[in-house]
C-alpha cells in the first residue's frame, strides 16, 4: 500500500472498521483535503465499481478520485459524518426515492443482470421458484438503467457537499424495477413485513414502477443472495413477499 500512497500524495490516517469488500482508510492529500482508501478484494460484483462511480461523476454517488484498477484501489471522496441513512431518524424511504432518478444513468458497457443471472444459476444460487421467475422476468425487461445492486440502508452516508450520497455499488444494467431489491430487503430501514412492504409500495407509487415485477425480481435477488437459504433475514423477507 506503500507505493499508492506514495503515487497519489497522501498521508496515512485511521483504519475504518474492515468489511467483506475490503479495507478502507482515512487519509489527506497532498492540498489538505481529507479523502478515503479503499482497497477491494476482487470480487464479480465489484469489478466495475469504479466504471459506476465514473458514469455517476458525484451525482448522487460518492466521487472518485483516483483508480487504480491493477491494485483493486480507488480514492474517493470523504462522507462527512458519514452517517449512515440507517441511522437516521427522519424520511430515509424518500431520500432513496430522491437519490434514484439520479442513479439511473445510461447502462452502456456494463455487466447486465442476465448475464448476472447466468452466474447465479452456475453457482446453484436459484431455487426452482426463483429460477423460473427470472427466465420470464430477463427477456421482458424494461429499458435497462445503470443499478446499484446493494443500495441499502447502510450504503447511503451523510456528506457536506450534498446531504447525501450512495457508496459501494455493485452495478449492473438492469431495468429500474430491479434496483428496488436490496431496498425492500434492507432491514437496516426496518425488518418486518409491514415496513418492507411499505417501501416497496411507496418507491413504486411515487417512481411510477411496476409494482409486481419490482415485488418478483425481489425474489429472484434475495434467493440468490441468501446464501442456499443461510440468512433467516432473507428468508423473512421471501415469506412476506410470497
Amino acid at each position: 500500500m506503500d507505493d499508492l500512497l506514495a503515487g497519489w500524495q497522501l498521508r496515512l490516517g485511521e483504519e475504518y472498521p474492515p468489511g467483506a469488500a475490503g479495507r478502507a482508510f482515512r487519509v489527506t492529500r497532498a492540498d489538505g483535503t481529507p479523502a478515503v482508501l479503499k482497497v477491494g478484494h476482487p470480487h464479480r460484483e465489484s469489478l466495475q465499481e469504479a466504471d459506476a462511480l465514473e458514469r455517476w461523476d458525484g451525482d448522487g454517488a460518492v466521487r472518485l478520485l483516483e483508480r487504480d484498477d491493477a491494485r483493486h484501489a480507488l480514492l474517493l471522496e470523504r462522507c462527512e459524518p458519514g452517517t449512515p441513512l440507517s441511522q437516521w431518524e427522519g424520511d430515509r424511504v424518500g431520500v432513496l426515492i430522491g437519490l434514484l432518478p439520479r442513479l439511473w444513468k445510461s447502462p452502456g458497457g456494463f455487466h447486465t443482470l442476465a448475464d448476472e443471472i447466468g452466474f447465479w444459476e452456475e453457482l446453484g444460487e436459484l431455487d426452482d421458484r426463483a429460477r423460473g421467475l427470472a427466465a420470464e422476468l430477463a427477456p421482458t425487461q424494461g429499458e435497462l438503467v445503470l443499478c446499484h445492486q446493494d443500495l441499502h440502508g447502510d450504503n447511503v452516508l451523510a456528506a457536506q457537499r450534498e446531504r447525501w450520497l450512495a457508496i459501494d455499488p455493485k452495478p449492473l444494467a438492469a431495468e429500474r424495477e430491479f434496483q428496488l431489491a436490496p431496498i425492500v430487503r434492507s432491514g437496516e430501514l426496518g425488518h418486518s413485513r409491514r415496513e418492507a412492504l411499505y417501501r416497496l409500495d411507496r418507491i413504486c407509487e411515487v417512481l411510477a414502477l411496476d409494482r409486481e415485477r419490482a415485488r418478483l425480481w425481489t425474489i429472484v435477488q434475495t434467493t440468490a443472495w441468501s446464501e442456499n437459504g443461510a440468512l433467516e433475514s432473507h428468508r423473512d423477507v421471501l415469506d412476506w413477499l410470497a
